[in-house]
This record gives structure tokens, sequence and C-alpha cells, in this order.
């Protein structure tokens, strides 16, 4: 595996000197780092009793520093995934699990998640035959942690992902909430305002992420994660719901797709005049959330509006002082450009019958399809202290999580710290506790991207934007989706720079608490940002339906950083 596919954990203390004459894979760094024990290597993580960390243990940790000034996190790995992956098990796909798991190691993943969709075949039939699959896939790619999962139709909502970590009742608890809190086949799919059922299916909602974290909480399984996936596609995920979501239980619904699978909508000429990149082709209905402009229905360099508008719907929910996820994944179904097509049923066999496609046919002709193989296109980065199933959903959890298209970079490290703290300082995810008026340092440290991506391109890095908003705490309007305060705050022009280099920007802690979150791109399609010049001056913009090769407009994000001030 490359470089490219292997992105760097670089440490900020060191020089790029030293990262360059380093010619190990992320496998030896992780190793070097003193993340991978012989038991972790074989993914002895999946089982056993959840660690103190993931079972309370980082929040009594974070309890007893809540008086001191500063922070520190451990130092980390960053795993390379996909949480959105469609096998035969889903009406509408054609790959199977071998394909897809082999397809993601050959472009660098660590871990994947199989999410096919609810409907009464996969309710029937589907999770213990995709069991068996998933347990010959582990066998067959023993370095890749591949969990089962579900696409769920969240009632009056979109759809999400849905895991847990691998043990006994892995299985179970994903059949027991697809049939008791499906939206789609409990028929709880009524969204629009005022609608006899909304606010029933609403609540069920609330109660199915409940449910799931009473499950994690009785040890019935050790771990469980909820993300809303392609969240403005259709605009029925309005604010107030996701806030429901995420207040029901924070340490399940963890957070959002940021930007979309099907990134190859757009390539010119596969879908017609009107495609765009994932997706995002539909107009508002009774079902959308009436609060959200028409152009919210687009994507903004592939990403979704909520997260590609500084000062928008994610910024909004960041407002709040809680960290709040976004990712990337393929979502594959049908690959751009390949060759298999699905296979025939037998005689009387459907897949209500069977919840299971036929096995696909390779045709040595190109199908339609908008999608790209996991980890070939988009890849979500999780910080993680050790190799195990575990340790990538408390990373997700914890948000640390940075995420890129098209293999912009090959790492990304970023820490916070005080002017004079000698430690790593506090990184994606975490908080750092200041004084008002004191001096802070961001860290970036960039590790360009140095292998071709397989479209072919040497991807390289234009700009880096840090983006800052206050911290105000809980909205008082549920359905708020602006963040006023929050603004692009510091850029640099990086074009030409390469191997490891470490930006560090100051800062200084104002009256009240804030975050910092990082973007960046390629610098080939970017203009005034949705909320204005003020707000964004070169910010993602939509590209012409039909015309969205997303190879040619990359992007990178990460979650935020946290500042808490206290008085002097």
């Amino acid at each position: 595996m490359s470089e490219q596919q292997l992105p760097s954990w670089a440490d900020p203390s060191v020089s790029s000197d030293d990262l360059d004459a380093q010619g190990a894979s992320r496998r030896q760094l992780l190793r070097a780092a003193g993340l991978f024990g012989t038991a972790f290597a074989l993914g002895a993580a999946a089982t056993g009793p959840a660690s103190a960390a993931g079972r309370g243990g980082a929040d009594r940790r974070d309890a007893a520093g809540l008086g001191r000034l500063g922070g520190e996190d451990p130092r980390l790995g960053y795993l390379v995934g996909d949480h959105h992956i469609h096998t035969v098990y889903s009406h509408d796909a054609k790959y199977t699990f071998s394909q897809l798991a082999a397809a993601g190691a050959a472009y660098g993943l660590d871990w994947m998640v199989f999410t096919e969709h609810s409907n009464l075949g996969h309710a029937r039939y589907g999770a213990p035959l995709e069991h068996e699959e998933i347990v010959k896939a582990r066998a067959e790619n023993p370095r890749q942690l591949i969990f089962q999962g579900l696409e769920w139709y969240i009632p009056a909502a979109e759809h999400a992902t849905v895991f847990a970590a691998p043990g006994p009742h892995e299985v179970d608890l994903l059949t027991r909430f697809e049939t008791a809190y499906d939206g789609k086949l409990l028929g709880y799919t009524q969204g629009a305002a005022g609608a006899t059922d909304t606010a029933r299916n609403e609540a069920h909602a609330v109660r199915a992420i409940q449910w799931l974290a009473r499950q994690r909480r009785t040890g019935y399984v050790d771990d469980v994660l909820v993300l809303a996936n392609h969240p403005m596609r259709l605009g029925i995920d309005s604010p107030h719901e996701m806030r429901a979501w995420r207040d029901a239980a924070p340490e399940i619904m963890i957070g959002m797709e940021g930007a979309p699978g099907a990134q190859g909508a757009a390539v010119p000429g596969l879908r017609g005049p009107t495609s765009i990149r994932g997706e995002y082709e539909n107009k508002p209905t009774a079902q959308s959330w009436a609060g959200y402009p028409a152009d919210a229905y687009l994507t903004y360099g592939g990403f979704d509006w909520a997260t590609a508008t500084v000062g928008g719907l994610w910024d909004a929910l960041l407002s709040e002082g809680r960290v709040f996820s976004v990712t990337t994944n393929s979502d594959a179904h049908r690959i751009v450009s390949d060759t298999w097509r699905n296979g025939d049923w037998a005689p009387g066999q459907n897949f209500d019958t069977t919840g299971r496609l036929p096995d696909p046919v390779n045709t040595d002709t190109p199908q339609p399809g908008s999608d790209f193989w996991p980890g070939q296109f988009s890849r979500t980065h999780v910080g993680v202290t050790r190799h195990g199933y575990r340790s990538v959903m408390a990373g997700l959890r914890a948000g640390r999580v940075w995420l890129d298209h098209g293999h912009l970079l090959d790492g990304l490290e970023v820490r916070l710290k005080r002017e004079h703290d000698h430690g790593r300082g506090v990184t994606l995810g975490g908080r750092l506790r200041v004084r008002k008026g004191e001096r802070l340092t961001l860290n970036i440290t960039v590790t360009s991207a140095s292998r071709p991506n397989s479209r072919g391109i040497l991807p390289e890095l234009a700009h880096v934007d840090v983006i800052r908003g206050a911290v105000r705490g809980p909205a008082a309007d549920r359905d708020d989706w602006r963040a006023p305060d929050t603004k692009v705050a510091w850029s640099k022009d990086v074009s030409g720079r390469k191997g490891t280099y470490t930006l560090r920007v100051p800062l200084t802690a104002g009256e009240e608490s804030f975050y910092v979150r990082l973007r960046g791109s390629d610098g080939n399609r970017h203009g005034t940002g949705y909320l204005g010049a003020a707000v964004d001056p070169h910010g993602p913009v939509p590209h012409t339906p039909g015309d969205g090769d997303p190879w040619a407009d990359t992007w990178f994000y990460s979650n935020p950083v946290f500042v808490d001030v206290v008085g002097r």
C-alpha cells in the first residue's frame, strides 16, 4: 500500500526531514507508536468486555481535570474507513461482501461498515445471512475491521447508518432495531409540518436512539453508533429533529455525513445534463422542512450544504458546545463505469422471498453507476490509540475525525495548546481550558499527497482555512440553522509545498468560549461562500449541472477543537 493511501500520524514536533526519511507504511507507524500489540494486530479487540475508557473512564478523567487549565490528548494513529456501503443484501445494489472488502483493501481502507437498506426481505432473512458472509470477508481480509450495520429509515426523516461492535448480539441488535424502529417498515414516513402523524413519527425516532443507548448501557452490546446520512438530499431532516436525535443520546447519535456518497453522479456524459454530485438533484416537497433555502439541495465542492456553509447548520450545532462529527463515504451501490451487472433470479424468487440479490455477473461492458469503490475517492480518517473495532468507534465518538476527497492529503495532525505549555495539546474533538486573554497556538501538520490517485492525478493542496465560531450554549430556537458568529478567521496559501510541514496559527482567547475547525482544497473551484464574502471569501461552490467531475474539485474538512474560556 502506498503512503498516499496510508496517511501519516506525524507529531507536530517532528520535522519534515525526519518524516520524509520515514519510508514506512501506516501500519509500521502505528506499531512504532505502540498502537499495535500482537492481539490487536489480529483484531482481538472485537470482543470481550468494554474498556474503562469506553465505559465512562474518559468521562471520569475529564471530570477530574475540570479545574486544570490546558489539556492534552494522547498520541494517535489514524485509521481510514467508510461507514456506508451496500451489497447484494440491499435491493438496489449489486456487489458481494468479498468484492467490496477487496476493493476497500486495495484503496487503503482499515475499516468498513456494511449498511443494508431496510425492507421486508431484509428484515425476514437478511441480517443472519449477511453475518455469515461478513465473517467470511473478515477471514479473507484479516487486517481490515469489518462492521455489520444497517441503513435505518429514520421515522419522519432521511436515512442513517447504525452499526455495532462485533459480538454475540450484534445481529440480534440490528434485527430487533430494524423491526421495531424502522420508519419504512412501520409506515412512519410522514414528516410534513402539521401532518397528523408527524409528531408521533419524530418521537419514535428519538425512542429508537434511546433504545440503542440502553443496549450499550446495559452491556448487551459493547458499542453502537448512529450517523445521519445525506441530510440535505431531500431536505427532510429539520434542525429540530437533528437536535432531538443528538440530545436523545449524544454518545450514540454522534454526527452526520458531511459529504454524501455517489460522488461520481455528475461525471460528464454519464447521467444527463441535470446530474449533481451526490445525486442531490431533488427539489423541496411537502415533506421538506420549509426553512431550508432552495440552494440547500445542492452539494458544494461535493459536500452537503449543511457542512459546506460556513456559519450554517453544522456550525449552528457546534456553537452549542458539543462535538457533532462529519464524515464522508462511498454509499457504494453501483460503481462508475464498472462492468458487473446484477445476476438473474431463479424462477419464483425475488428480494422479498430471499432477502438477497443474485451474485453479480461480469459483462466486460461498462454499466451505469454513480459511486466509487470504498476508499477510492472518499475517506474518513479516525484517530485511535490502538487498533480494534471499539477503538475506531471510540475515535468517532470523540470526534477525532478528518475527511478528504480524491486522496488530497496523505496526513493531517492538529494540535491546539496554550502558548507556553510543553505537552502535545488537544486534537480534533478535544477541549482546551484557558483563561480569557490567553495566547494559544494551533499547530496544523500537513503531509502532502505523495502518489497519484486512481484517476492518475497527484493532488496538490492549495490552501488551508481556519474557521472560528463562538460557543453560545443550547439554541433558543431549535430550528435555527445559522451560526452568525462563525467565519473564516485565517487562511494560508500552501501551493507548491511538498512533504510534511507544520503551520503555526496564533490565536487569542476572547471573552467567550469558541471552537476552530479546518478546511482546504486543491483550489480548482471556489468562490464567495453561501453567507457572503465577509463570512467565507473563497468557499466551495456548486458545479454546473451535468459537469461535476469530482476529481477536479477536491476538499478536506476536519472536526472542531473546542476552547473553554474561564475568567481571569
